[in-house]
């Protein structure tokens, strides 16, 4: 097949990947925390702990997950958690147990943690214990045999661990009453697993390192298989592409999506690891205030985020006065960047915010653009490295260069498939290794991909295609729009109209300025006939706008 895309490469950038180079995830790890083991790898709430300490304490975890719970290779293990130290100690613990990874949304309800560990069949879950009560609620209907509460202070030093622990849980009452019948704590488990011989348990590419469950934007919940030649494949493409614009330098990544979702896991926790560099846990993201702050306070490289995590920071009037003379560049995924969003940050920070593009379903990345480029082009980016990009028709048949149609995607990092769901993972991979993303785009002559939009999501207006995510890039640009979502409503007579429901931070906003505004750079079918003013929008706790959500509020009431 044509591949465009590989003059468009940044030079040092290879078409192909050594995926060979190392057997798992593991594998990578513990390379990584010999080569630099008196650096600093993580830091939270003021505690950095080096690659040495990481080490120490995943091997702990993972004899006490071996030895004193007799957990075989396989098996899996849920983590449920924020942004803390004890998450990265917990997922490479894990593994280097030889189990695996299913990393749990904290904020899920009783019904949905109900659901994922019944479906991955989960023998044990690291939790921490804000949310144990959760658990509580529906652990006797699920396999899990095993728990680990932890505290948001536990890896801290002891006067500041007891110090946040004493007011999260007494001042801020953010801690429910709880009991789980021989639950050991966190710093028991390492205690105890300290009193064997460690020994890694060793996996290779065949073994799953992860069941990542999609986000559920799109109906039930589903585990996707991700291999440990799924991950490794993944960072060993992110590496290739980002190392050509970082050469050796050391630095600081700021972590403020959760590691519990596959885009901050991958790039942040896992691929930075294998540069050496600090990974700067946020626990708290929506706190802007306090993420304002921290940012004020600490000499920081690169930052990963989606569009309306860039958004809240720009409209924070502080953010401005940030020292972003070491910083390097911002990456953007999970949902579309928006161009007014993306021009704002170059204005603000002097660095072009990078667009890349991927799913769950390919560990994630699948598409990036040149890391030096200068301004934001509005496109997902140049399939990386051992990874082919192919737009095709409802019959699955290719298109020709230009044209629209689904956005699929053949690489190393394709998962294998969902977990125990046969029938949903024939209908996303084709025999020949595609996966049909459900995203609608093309390929320009340079081959740089496009995305239009989710087709689940497109708009029919008496024939014609709307794309929610360019209205919503328009409304979105206008200074008196904090946000917006927008979704298709029913009509007698063209089927479907566009409706806009929208965070203003102007009060005097009308709908019919928004609907002259739009008219400037929209034809008529696309201009919003219905516009909705609100508070706030429903969103995913990584910050994707819930559109399901917003069609059950206002359109079928539910």
């Amino acid at each position: 097949m044509q591949k465009p895309w590989l003059k468009s490469y940044p030079e040092g950038v290879p078409e192909f990947i050594d995926i060979d180079e190392f057997d798992s995830v593991t594998d990578i790890f513990e390379t990584s925390v010999k080569k630099f083991a008196d650096l600093p790898a993580y830091t939270n709430f003021g505690k950095t702990i080096s690659y040495r300490d990481v080490d120490t304490y995943t091997a702990q975890l993972a004899s006490y997950l071996k030895f004193e719970l007799g957990l075989e290779k396989g098996d899996r293990v849920g983590v449920m958690m924020p942004n803390l130290l004890q998450n990265p100690i917990a997922i490479f613990g894990i593994l280097r147990a030889g189990l695996v990874v299913v990393n749990t949304n904290p904020l899920y309800t009783a019904r949905e943690l109900k659901h994922q560990m019944n479906d991955s069949g989960a023998r044990a879950i690291i939790i921490v214990e804000n949310f144990a009560h959760v658990l509580e609620e529906v652990i006797d209907e699920t396999p899990v045999e095993h728990v680990i509460t932890t505290r948001m202070g536990d890896m801290l030093s002891p006067l500041k661990g007891f110090i946040i622990n004493t007011v999260v849980k007494y001042v801020k009452k953010m801690v429910p009453p709880f009991k789980l019948k021989d639950a050991v704590t966190f710093k028991q488990a390492l205690k105890l697993g300290s009193n064997h011989q460690f020994q890694s348990v060793h996996t290779d590419h065949d073994d799953i390192a992860f069941l990542q469950y999609t986000g559920g934007t799109t109906g039930v919940s589903k585990g996707a298989i991700l291999t440990n030649r799924n991950m490794v494949a993944n960072m060993q493409q992110a590496s290739a592409w980002i190392e050509t614009f970082i050469g050796d330098q050391k630095g600081t990544i700021i972590t403020a999506l959760p590691l519990y979702h596959i885009f901050s896991l991958t790039a942040n926790c896992l691929t930075f690891m294998r540069f050496g560099w600090l990974n700067y846990l946020i626990t708290n993201p929506r706190d802007i205030n306090g993420f304002v702050k921290e940012l004020k306070s600490t000499e920081f490289h690169v930052m990963t985020g989606v569009n309306t995590l860039f958004n809240g920071l720009l409209n924070h009037p502080d953010f401005k006065t940030i020292d972003f003379s070491k910083f390097r560049f911002a990456l953007g995924g999970g949902m579309a960047v928006q161009r007014g969003v993306a021009e704002r940050w170059k204005e603000v920070t002097g660095t072009t915010l990078i667009e890349a593009y991927g799913l769950t379903e390919t560990s994630p990345a699948a598409c990036i653009n040149p890391m030096d480029m200068e301004e934001f082009n509005g496109k997902i980016g140049l399939p990386i490295s051992s990874t082919e990009a192919s737009i095709q028709d409802d019959d699955w048949n290719e298109v020709p260069l230009g044209e629209p149609g689904e956005i699929c995607i053949r690489g190393p990092q394709v998962m294998q498939g969902y977990w125990k769901r046969s029938k949903e993972t024939s209908n996303v991979l084709s025999n020949d290794g595609w996966l049909h993303t459900g995203d609608i785009g093309f390929i320009d002559e340079d081959g740089y991909v496009q995305i239009v939009d989710r087709k689940k999501d497109m708009i029919l207006v008496s024939g014609f295609n709307v794309f929610p995510n360019e209205v919503e890039d328009v409304i979105a640009s206008h200074p008196g729009v904090v946000e917006v979502g927008v979704i298709g409503k029913p009509d007698e007579h063209s089927g479907e109209v566009v409706m806009a429901v929208v965070v203003k931070s102007d009060d005097s906003l009308t709908e019919d300025e928004i609907r002259k505004y739009c008219r400037e750079s929209l034809t008529s079918y696309k201009v919003p006939k219905s516009i909705v003013f609100t508070d706030e929008l429903p969103k995913t706790n990584v910050g994707k706008i819930l559109r399901r959500e917003l069609r059950d509020k206002y359109i079928t009431g539910t």
